[in-house]
């Protein structure tokens, strides 16, 4: 049986590798192996909106504006809030250890740019399920910059600006991931009266750059009024069509003015500068491929290998895919697809494994490598997923294991408002009390729990992905990383089921003393043998081998997911 389903694992491993347009990385040794070398791959991601984290300094909470606490009516009996609810670097920096402690190696913070300091009076008013409803709305979250060199003044406090919070997280041994956006400014027009700072931006002195002046796009006069030379005057985008128009009632940055280039990279260079260490770019598909591919240059020229993953919010691989190739920009990205299936196979609807399958795209993909992805399952901007405690815990086991990056949502250690969307409780203030909750919640024990292994193995973090199973509630895959003099093999068994799932692995198993990572067990398996494990409930289990493949099933395996992973550069 066991040559059976080795010879049936090369059959397809072989039949995948023979793309045409697939070719192996040029620079390797024969007997390397690894998903990729990215360094930002060792990473797990927390990602926090945050004015809605920690209220660590009240001082700078700018009630005087009327923009605080601003509570929406109940959707289906939770309250949104579209004010400021005073999450500002201090309760980020003091809560580091929070994060850090449950094995998070990077913060991901939502924009810092300066922003209106009045509720938007345009637009149309938020709904329970609407999105792009801004009227009343504040900008807590940051995308609506003014002024793209200045800091937010909600966010700051006496002895600690940027700089300084870059400094606490970098003195925890983590990285900050700062969301930037390229595409637009604040809104624009629509206004009741032509208020303070929408649809207007500063350069890093202040000046006024440009001004929308409460008028809609079709009325911009960019000939004849240097004021409207920033934006362009297209009017509402169309739906279908990205980079063609305004996104709601936002300025919509001109994308053929170099100008607007310069303004945007030495805005965000000079935040590299105080200590942002990768960038996620906000709604990258609404701006043209060519501009991405210059700004990116641009950083790179400054800061080489600096790491990006962009935000296209589309669940068709082929279309995201775009952003990581050479000239359109050569960014990671959110893994959309990956979320949606994972939303299917850990929430409600409870699909097996084998609905992540299509989504990994280890061999023959579209991706420029798969397994630089920043993977995830919810997000500010969708409603978060829907889950059992046991899902969330199924979902992590997985987030931390397959391939890609893991980013996930504040909250979602504890299920903190699941299934809720935008304007129903997804960005709700988390605050102390949150994190207190969160302490004793049987989902952020199992996350830890995980997240440390992922932590303590570079197989997990960076290795190639070979599956031996996903199917119905189990699954079983090798990871496998073996370069530069380390070599590491994971196998890695999961079980969303409901009861004790019994595992006996003999496909492509390397002979020697594998030993769990979650518990220290030690498996001897001699050659031609077995790896039998119980894994309960709802569980993990991960066996790493220390030693370099030289299993001959493996091997072949291994080296046509090598040949297969990556798109030629």
């Amino acid at each position: 049986m066991r040559q059976i389903r080795t010879l049936l694992a090369l059959a397809l491993l072989a039949a995948a590798s023979g793309c045409a347009s697939i070719a192996p990385p040029a620079a390797r040794t024969a007997n390397d192996y690894y998903g990729t070398l990215e360094p930002f791959a060792r990473e797990a991601v927390y990602f926090v909106v945050t004015d809605r984290f920690v209220n660590g300094d009240t001082a700078n909470d700018q009630r005087d504006q009327g923009t605080f606490d601003l509570p929406l009516a109940p959707c289906n009996g939770v309250a949104g809030n579209i004010g400021y609810l005073g999450g500002d670097f201090r309760g980020l920096a003091d809560n580091l250890d929070y994060i850090r402690g449950m094995g998070f190696t990077s913060v991901w913070i939502t924009p810092v740019v300066d922003n209106p300091d009045e509720p938007f009076t345009g637009g149309t008013a938020p709904t329970c399920g609407g999105s792009l409803a801004d009227k009343g709305k504040t900008g807590y979250h940051g995308y609506w910059g003014v002024n793209f060199h200045k800091l937010d003044e909600h966010l700051p406090s006496p002895g600690l600006d940027f700089r300084g919070l870059a400094d606490a997280v970098h003195g925890k041994g983590m990285k900050l991931v700062l969301d930037i956006v390229g595409n637009h400014g604040s809104p624009a027009w629509g206004m009741e009266r032509d208020q303070p700072g929408f649809g207007k931006l500063y350069d890093k002195d202040g000046k006024l750059l440009a001004d929308h002046q409460n008028l809609p796009p079709q009325k911009l006069d960019p000939a004849r009024n240097p004021l409207h030379r920033f934006y362009n005057n297209v009017g509402p985008v169309d739906g279908e069509k990205y980079a063609s128009g305004n996104l709601a009632q936002l300025s919509d940055l001109n994308e053929n003015n170099p100008a607007v280039l310069d303004y945007l990279a030495g805005a965000y260079e000079q935040w590299i500068e105080q200590g942002a260490d990768a960038f996620r770019i906000d709604t990258i598909a609404w701006m043209p491929d060519a501009f991405w591919q210059q700004f990116t240059s641009r950083i790179r020229a400054k800061h080489p290998g600096f790491f990006m993953f962009g935000e296209a919010f589309d669940y068709n691989a082929g279309t995201i895919a775009r952003h990581t190739l050479p000239g359109h920009g050569e960014t990671s990205v959110l893994d959309f697809p990956m979320k949606q299936a994972m939303e299917e196979a850990f929430g409600h609807k409870q699909a097996g494994f084998e609905r992540l399958a299509p989504a990994l795209h280890l061999t023959g993909g579209p991706y420029a490598n798969p397994y630089d992805l920043a993977t995830f399952y919810d997000n500010h901007d969708m409603p978060r997923m829907d889950a059992s405690d046991a899902g969330f815990i199924d979902a992590h086991n997985w987030l931390f294991t397959a391939r890609g990056i893991p980013v996930v949502y504040y909250g979602s250690e504890m299920g903190f408002m699941r299934g809720r969307p935008e304007h129903g409780g997804n960005r709700n203030y988390f605050g102390v009390e949150g994190i207190t909750a969160a302490k004793a919640s049987p989902i952020r024990m199992a996350l830890s729990r995980i997240a440390k292994v992922r932590e303590a193995a570079p197989a997990l973090q960076r290795g190639l992905q070979v599956n031996v199973e996903l199917q119905g509630t189990r699954a079983a895959f090798y990871r496998v990383y073996q370069h530069a003099g380390n070599a590491q093999i994971a196998l890695v068994l999961l079980n969303k089921g409901d009861a004790t799932a019994r595992f006996a692995i003999d496909a492509m198993l390397q002979a020697g003393r594998w030993t769990s990572a979650l518990d220290g067990e030690a498996i001897e398996v001699a050659a031609g043998g077995k790896l039998e494990a119980s894994v309960p409930a709802h569980g993990v289990q991960v066996y790493l081998l220390d030693a370099p493949v030289t299993e001959p099933a493996l091997v072949a395996a291994l080296d046509a997911a090598m040949a297969g992973a990556r798109l030629p550069r």
